[in-house]
């Protein structure tokens, strides 16, 4: 099974071809012929470049983990945002149909505006307030009109190898003895091992449509630092702060807890606690920057 990777040099990107390799080497044989790609090898914005890329390789499955990702530069960069969020997820679609390829895309949990009490159902109603949030959800669209078998996967709170929020405290408390967190922002941190796994084991099979993937339970900003802290044994005062006291030029979500519903129903659910989850990463990286 020949497996194409966009954004291959991101934190998902990278934990999808750990495991795809990992796999390959405990059953000593090639059953997956990875081919990860970067945006100077595939410019999902360019349907041409795409076209004419994924036809030579005609790949079995496509994982779409390419994506502007920067919501507050996606604010001052609306253009840019939606060629590669949404104009590249077109263009992917478009391309998996000519060669009969299932398609992986991954989405996130700021097409929900954010304001419910409760987490959020694939079917409940969309309604992004922001450019991330909406080129996303216009990118989210263009897979199911385009291509005729896609996994479309929104997850939230992502760390893995490379930038993230983990990292982020860590460095700052090497520098600083307290630091200022939002404690009115709720959503469900979420290991790239455990959403790379989920989408293995999904592309394998035929159960098609739009599904949340995000480790179980829910926290605030602020808890998932002090649990961080606590974790490293770090001592240094986290103080809480609302939203509002942040600045920022991007509405993030208030609640943006995703509700595994559909993976539960077809018993692909794997996740972790977040609590779990975070805890491995810790260990496993051994995290101090």
């Amino acid at each position: 099974m020949k497996i194409l990777i966009t954004g291959s040099n991101g934190q998902l990107g990278r934990e999808l071809v750990n495991q795809l390799e990992s796999i390959n080497q405990s059953i000593k044989q090639v059953k997956y012929d990875i081919l990860p790609t970067t945006r100077d090898d595939l410019d999902i914005s360019n349907q041409a470049n795409v076209d004419s890329f994924i036809t030579y390789n005609k790949p079995d499955v496509i994982i779409n983990c390419a994506a502007y990702t920067k919501v507050d530069a996606c604010e001052d960069n609306i253009e840019t945002s939606y060629k590669i969020n949404s104009l590249g997820a077109r263009n992917l679609a478009i391309a998996s149909k000519k060669v009969n390829a299932k398609l992986v895309h991954i989405s996130t949990d700021y097409v929900f505006n954010g304001i419910s009490k409760y987490p959020y159902k694939e079917d409940n109603k969309t309604e992004p307030n922001s450019v991330y949030g909406k080129s996303k959800l216009m990118g989210e669209k263009f897979v199911e009109q385009f291509s005729h078998k896609y996994f479309i996967l929104r997850t939230a709170w992502l760390y893995g190898d490379g930038n993230n929020f983990v990292k982020t405290m860590i460095k700052f408390s090497k520098q600083n003895k307290e630091v200022n967190v939002v404690d009115d922002q709720f959503g469900s941190p979420t290991s790239t091992v455990d959403l790379a796994k989920v989408i293995i084991n999904i592309m394998e099979t035929e159960n098609y449509g739009v599904y949340h993937a995000t480790c179980e339970g829910e926290c605030s900003w602020y808890d998932f630092a002090k649990k961080i802290f606590e974790l490293k044994n770090i001592d240094i005062k986290v103080n809480p702060i609302k939203s509002k006291d942040f600045k920022s030029k991007t509405q993030r979500p208030q609640y943006s807890v995703l509700d595994n519903f559909m993976l539960k129903l077809i018993g692909l659910n794997s996740f972790r606690r977040w609590e779990e989850s975070i805890e491995e990463y810790l260990k496993k990286y051994d995290i101090m920057i």
